[in-house]
């Protein structure tokens, strides 16, 4: 029988609305602080929606070395690569004096990819002509460009693979990273997902679809989880990126791991009459592939956008799937805090989820204070709240009804658990 190798995470890189940095990120996310505000990207005034969750005071020369040309990059390349660094610290391993094992796998999910750099393009050709575009734009705007740039920087052992499935594209990076290592594929991983939608047509296109909010006049309040008076999400961006390795590895270079990824399930509605039915099953085969039973789960980390029919749908889903037990188990939306960062919102989930293992603290539903009576749930209102977590399940949806969900066990046999 083949063996199948135990994956743990063992560094985080967070570049999020809340805060730049694990410390930042999880002192917002406890506190209920949220990172949405006025758009400053671009000139948001004529927009119905004018808000956004947009990282702060990030300047990618203090992230990124200046030959590797930070400023010809897309945003969310910046990202990436800046979190990817990140995590190898964290992970106590030096970017300047790598020696990883080949294959490395850099498994990056993005969902609306180098927006920024398509719009720039088009408006030099709209002003100068089609023959002025920044030579630069073509290698900046493929979709390749955040995990090219990542393994460029590894050296020759990295492969490069991009995931692409809307907002599960983050989750599904890591998942896909992960069974590399199951498998015995690769020893070690850079993993996770990273987004910077807060661009004109990228916002017009969410507002033309109902999906973002106009709460302009409040937008520390604006995206509600489950709450009674939500309007809609909020857009954001930023990105999530972790190390992922083989157990026995970490536990031989007496590495800290964060949490052991356990179970993955995937899947799309079956039928646009039963919206929610590919969460349905993603979360049980996440369930079966980790080996729990759902009465295992202490904690859920909700997808909960913030949508009054999406957050619905969610919750009818997971009463479904746990029954009874639904009522017992809390759950909670980091949506409040940090927007919709689309393709980095799963790697976020997964970041808040290893850091409430760390501490035994589940952050709050932040802006939670109207119930709804069909979201009916412990959603872990107003404050964090001590708990026993050693599992927990987190669920991501995207636009056209793709479904992800991961089931995460506390680590118990790496240094520093």
């Amino acid at each position: 029988m083949r063996k199948r190798n135990r994956v743990v995470i063992t560094g985080i890189g967070i570049l999020a609305p809340n805060g730049i940095g694990v410390d930042a990120f999880w002192k917002s996310l406890l506190a209920g602080e949220s990172g949405i505000g006025p758009i400053t990207l671009f000139d948001a005034s004529k927009f119905k929606s004018r808000i956004a969750g947009e990282v702060k005071d990030f300047d990618p020369a203090d992230y990124i070395e200046a030959e590797l040309k930070p400023k010809r990059m897309a945003r969310h390349t910046q990202f990436a690569y800046a979190a990817a660094m990140m995590a190898l610290r964290d992970a106590g391993l030096d970017p300047d004096n790598l020696k990883l094992p080949s294959p490395t796998p850099v498994v990056i999910g993005v969902s609306t990819s180098a927006i920024d750099v398509i719009e720039s393009v088009y408006f030099a050709m709209h002003d100068n002509g089609p023959n002025r575009a920044p030579t630069t734009s073509s290698a900046a705007s493929i979709p390749q460009a955040p995990a090219n740039t990542i393994a460029d920087r590894i050296g020759a052992s990295a492969h490069a693979a991009t995931i692409s499935s809307a907002c599960p594209s983050g989750l599904d990076a890591i998942a896909d990273a992960a069974a590399l290592i199951r498998s015995g594929e690769a020893e070690i991983a850079i993993a996770g997902g990273s987004d910077a939608p807060i661009t004109p047509l990228t916002m017009a296109s969410f507002i033309a679809s109902g999906l973002s909010s106009y709460r302009n006049g409040d937008p520390n309040h604006a995206s509600r989880p489950f709450d009674l008076e939500r309007d809609s999400g909020v857009i954001s961006e930023g990105a999530g990126v972790f190390i992922l390795e083989n157990l026995e590895r970490a536990q031989a270079r007496g590495a800290h791991a964060y949490l052991e990824i356990c179970g993955y399930g995937k899947q799309r509605d079956l039928d646009p009459k039963r919206p929610g039915s590919g969460l349905e099953d993603s979360m049980n085969i996440a369930l079966a592939n980790s080996n729990s039973p759902p009465s295992n789960v202490d904690y859920i980390s909700a997808y909960g956008p913030g949508h009054p029919v999406l957050d619905a749908i969610e919750v009818e889903v997971i009463k479904k799937v746990f029954g009874n037990y639904a009522y017992s188990v809390p759950v909670s939306s980091i949506k409040g805090v940090t927007g919709n960062p689309l393709a980095a919102g799963g790697p976020f989930q997964v970041a808040a989820c290893a850091l409430t293992m760390r501490d035994q603290l589940i952050a709050p539903t932040a802006n939670y204070e109207v119930e709804d009576p069909a979201c009916d749930l412990d959603f872990v209102p107003h404050r964090a709240r001590r708990a026993k977590v050693d599992c927990a399940l987190i669920n991501v949806r995207g636009i056209g009804g793709s479904a992800s969900t991961l089931v995460v066990q506390r680590d118990n046999g790496s240094n520093g658990n």
